[in-house]
């Protein structure tokens, strides 16, 4: 049996661990969480580097892969300095293939009640999900990029994805060496929600983008919307419920009640392909094909 493990900064209560069946091989895929402990995330890949057959890096990314180009977040390798064996995921590879079908799928099965409600998406950050905003501003869609507003707590939202290119260029070599709980909630702040940019919740059809930017923010009604996210477990599918949500999209499959991070999806390709190594954008695409991954869709309400 192949294991794939995803070792997260994030909160403990997430935790998860099942058995898979891909293409005839059975995976354990299990998070770990450590509550914001980036030293202690460190010596559990030390403790299991060389045991496992893949590394996902949870609650947190390695870096940005923006249009081609790598943007290293450099707060996060030391969490990683241990690994000299197993391969190490953080998910990048999936954001930029599976996620891409996002904005095509949401046309495909919920379009006509798009259309009704303006094609309108709200992606809460754009640097993060490359793949998922080129998604929805390649199908044509009005889009508001929320880089500054959750990634930085600035009130300026972009509405192109030129923009976020441009942003990119000029932030990330200054936001990269920051330390890493500045830009996203790690531990115990994953639990915590303060509603904020209520406009842009209130204005969007589609609200798309990692799923802890996303509740970070939310306001309390979100009637009628559509969430385009991954990673939910079912007290974060039940928030969503509750908040009056129509649709949730997973762009990772929901196995065992949840969706697991991108991070981890990856890592499990990674054990079952049994090429040791991170794999091609090809590669992924294949494989994808071959297991019939896809987004899926939930009605909420």
């Amino acid at each position: 049996m192949k294991r794939a493990v995803s070792i997260s900064i994030g909160s403990s209560k997430r935790n998860k661990a099942v058995e898979v069946t891909l293409l005839g091989e059975t995976v354990s895929i299990e998070r770990i969480g450590t509550d914001g402990d980036m030293e202690a995330a460190a010596l559990k890949y030390k403790e299991l580097d060389g045991l496992v057959d893949a590394f996902g890096v949870g609650g947190a990314d390695l870096g940005a892969l923006v249009d081609g180009k790598w943007y290293p977040f450099y707060s996060v390798q030391p969490m990683v300095r241990y690994v000299k064996k197993t391969p190490l995921l953080d998910g990048g590879g999936l954001k930029n293939t599976l996620e891409n079908k996002a904005a095509g799928f949401v046309d495909q099965e919920i379009g006509g009640y798009v259309v009704e409600r303006g094609r309108k998406a709200l992606i809460t950050v754009g640097v993060d999900r490359w793949g998922l905003s080129r998604s929805f501003a390649e199908a044509g869609y009005e889009t508001v990029f929320g880089d500054l507003m959750f990634g930085l707590d600035f009130p300026l939202a972009l509405h192109n994805i030129a923009h976020v290119k441009t942003l990119a260029g000029l932030l990330m070599p200054i936001a990269g060496r920051l330390p890493f709980e500045w830009i996203y909630p790690t531990g115990e702040k994953q639990e915590k929600r303060t509603p904020k940019w209520g406009k842009w919740y209130e204005w969007a059809t589609v609200i798309a983008g990692d799923c802890h930017y996303i509740k970070r923010f939310m306001p309390n009604t979100l009637t009628g919307k559509i969430i385009v996210t991954n990673t939910t477990t079912p007290a974060d599918v039940e928030t969503f419920r509750q908040a009056g949500v129509k649709y949730l999209v997973t762009t990772t499959p929901v196995i065992d009640g949840r969706s697991f991070g991108t991070n981890m999806m990856e890592a499990a390709l990674v054990a079952i392909s049994g090429k040791q190594r991170p794999l091609t954008h090809a590669e992924y695409n294949q494989l994808l094909d071959q297991l019939g991954f896809g987004p899926q869709l939930q009605e909420l309400n």
